[in-house]
């Protein structure tokens, strides 16, 4: 790849016109890891499993950064680098795919609806207000597409951190009592804190499958703006998205810890039930004048994890089995966008109204899947930044190979563990 055809110097950009795929995986990484998972970590334990969360994101950094970085090289997406390792490759991506974006749609989208009815005082059935949250999302979607989405989000960010830093450092500040009687510490003993670290890690930041999302969005922003991607602008995007994903999930930890720790509150497993309780949570130790800071916090970080999900799955998949089966081509790409967002859509209300029972249990299922999956599209994300179609020049250097291979050897040790526990009778 050469950078003398790009209109100006990485230099000489301004720091929002570079911005974007970045944000947007910010986006679809901020939400049920955070708001819920990071919140309940903070809630059950206090600050321990901190730990927790900056090892994942240390663990898993190589694997994401790998995606935007495949883009800038070659000008096309992940799924390019999976089809060059083999059909099998870019199969079992679309397979797993395919198997778990219903089940991890219907868990970020019912988190929302549960805010969207809180903020709003509207009382609807979970799968009506899911109904309605979607439909908005489509109709952004379907007229704006990747331009709307990118200028959407980096409001719908800047909104999220604003008011999630004024609530935590409004937390330092207030007078919360705690009961030493509902002081617990995490065991490895513990079955049910093991399964739950799970859960955490599985999503945090994000599933692996954002780094593929990531090189799709900055495919789509080369080919709508017609700026070529710069390898050093393109990683300075996703550094920010990244890292700064990183300090607002140990935000919201650190607000579990500070207003809800030591309360004797047991989280709902209902979606509605339990953004009242974080809401009611905060606002009891914080204020009442914080209501509406947490509320809109709470809410953006779940809606645009909605929207930038429902995008990326839908434009992926459609590129994916498009690449795997040329002749499915209809020649329209906004059309195959369009009726993944439909099925989508459709298989996500199936799932909401005649399988929707208990919020918390579809969130660890989504969640732990993610956690099982991330060995395997690990190994296909570095494969496809070390093999010899790639650009040498643009290869990871040897402390990123190495941190590579020590997270695949982790978690693929993790999930081995998960597993023993999981069908090893107590």
């Amino acid at each position: 790849m050469t950078d003398s055809k790009s209109p100006s110097s990485p230099t000489k950009k301004p720091l929002l016109q570079l911005l974007g795929p970045g944000l947007l995986y910010a986006g679809a990484a901020v939400g049920v890891s955070h708001l819920v998972q990071s919140t309940r970590a903070g809630a059950e334990f206090g600050f321990i499993l901190i730990w927790a969360v900056i090892l994942a994101n240390v663990i898993k950094y190589p694997f994401f950064e790998f995606g935007p970085r495949y883009a800038a090289a070659t000008g096309k997406s992940l799924l390019d680098g999976y089809k060059k390792l083999g059909t099998w490759a870019l199969a079992l991506f679309i397979i797993m795919t395919i198997c778990t974006m219903f089940i991890v749609q219907s868990a970020i989208t019912v988190v929302t609806a549960g805010l969207a009815q809180q903020l709003t005082g509207i009382v609807l059935a979970p799968w009506q207000w899911s109904g309605i949250l979607l439909l908005i999302c489509s109709v952004i979607l379907g007229f704006g597409r990747y331009s709307v989405l990118d200028k959407l989000m980096k409001v719908i960010i800047l909104v999220l951190t604003t008011t999630t830093v004024l609530a935590l450092i409004a937390a330092f500040f207030a007078d919360v009592p705690q009961s030493e009687d509902f002081m617990t510490t995490f065991s490895w003993d513990n079955k049910l804190h093991i399964f739950f670290l799970v859960a955490l890690v599985g999503w945090m930041p994000a599933p692996i499958d954002i780094s593929v999302w990531h090189s799709v969005w900055a495919v789509a922003k080369e080919e709508e703006t017609g700026n070529l991607p710069v390898l050093k602008e393109v990683l300075l995007d996703f550094k920010i998205g990244y890292w700064g994903t990183t300090l607002l999930a140990i935000c919201f930890v650190a607000l579990g810890a500070l207003v809800m720790y030591g309360t004797g509150e047991e989280l709902s497993a209902s979606g509605g039930v339990f953004a009242r309780q974080v809401i009611t949570l905060y606002t009891s130790g914080l204020g009442g004048w914080s209501y509406f800071i947490i509320a809109v916090a709470a809410f953006t970080t779940m809606f645009s994890t909605t929207l930038t999900c429902l995008d990326a799955y839908s434009r992926v998949v459609g590129q994916a089995t498009t690449q795997l089966i040329p002749k499915s081509s209809d020649g329209s790409g906004k059309n195959r966008y369009l009726q993944w967002i439909f099925i989508l859509v459709a298989g996500t209300m199936v799932l909401l109204i005649y399988f929707l029972d208990n919020m918390r249990t579809l969130v660890d299922l989504a969640t732990t899947i993610s956690f099982l999956t991330a060995p395997i599209l690990a190994l296909l994300n570095h494969f496809a930044v070390h093999s010899k179609s790639f650009p040498p020049e643009a290869r990871p250097g040897p402390l990123l190979k190495i941190m590579s291979w020590v997270g695949i050897l982790i978690l693929t040790g993790f999930s081995v563990y998960y597993l023993f526990l999981q069908f090893n009778a107590s």
